[in-house]
């Protein structure tokens, strides 16, 4: 072999070193994206989970309840005596009226059109997570009801939720119940077969400031803004 042969070779190996030193370096494929952090599920302020319950009742998820339908306390003028729950359909709140011309609103979702009540009752009977049994009614109305014609065990999923005020008026029930829902997106809306709903969170703070006996106005619908 020549000396010009041997640096003919030299200069090739060399060159494909090089090369296969820079294809190392090089990435063929873009690398996979990571995955982006889940973000954290942030429950309205006052609405988390409730967890001293028999059936522990989740947080209500942020923009579930628009603002004005949040538990408060308001100026509230009217000719009830403190203690009376009035309730504005129309409006979609129930009012807890308060002493010194204020009252603890609460946002509702109410009866559907037709099926609207109103009138004055009282609260003669008072139910933590009760059981739910259709009117007779309602179950000809929507026959998928037949199998709780005995009544639903509480529950999450029973209608009438975690806590539930009975109407009577003149002693015998109406039939029509203050009581608590787990979809609070329908807060704010008409949404039930008459009855008052308010969210399980809601419900229980309501429950535990209304004795039995407790007047209750609910206005026609009319009433509302």
């Amino acid at each position: 072999m020549t000396l010009t042969t041997g640096r003919v070779l030299t200069r090739r190996l060399f060159l494909a070193g090089l090369a296969g030193s820079l294809a190392a370096c090089q990435q063929t494929t873009a690398p996979a994206p990571k995955p982006a952090a889940a973000l954290p599920v942030r429950d309205i302020e006052g609405y988390g989970p409730v967890t001293s319950e028999p059936y522990p009742v989740p947080g209500v998820p942020a923009g579930a309840i628009r603002p004005e339908f949040l538990r408060q306390e308001v100026a509230y003028s009217t000719s009830e005596p403190p203690g009376t729950i009035v309730v504005d359909p129309g409006a979609k709140y129930l009012y807890l009226v308060q002493a010194g011309g204020s009252a603890m609103r609460y946002g509702i979702g109410v009866g559907r059109e037709g099926f609207a009540w109103n009138g004055t009752a009282l609260i003669n009977m008072k139910r933590e997570w009760p059981r739910w049994t259709p009117p007779a009614e309602m179950i000809a109305r929507q026959p998928e009801l037949e199998p709780y014609r005995k009544g639903m065990e509480s529950g999450l999923q029973n209608p009438l939720g975690a806590r539930a005020l009975y109407l009577f008026q003149n002693g015998r029930d109406t039939l029509y119940r203050l009581h608590g829902t787990n979809e609070p997106r329908s807060i704010g809306s008409n949404v039930s077969s008459g009855c008052v709903r308010l969210v399980n969170q809601d419900v229980i703070d309501l429950y535990a400031r209304t004795p039995l006996g407790t007047r209750v106005v609910v206005l026609p619908s009319a009433a509302g803004v």
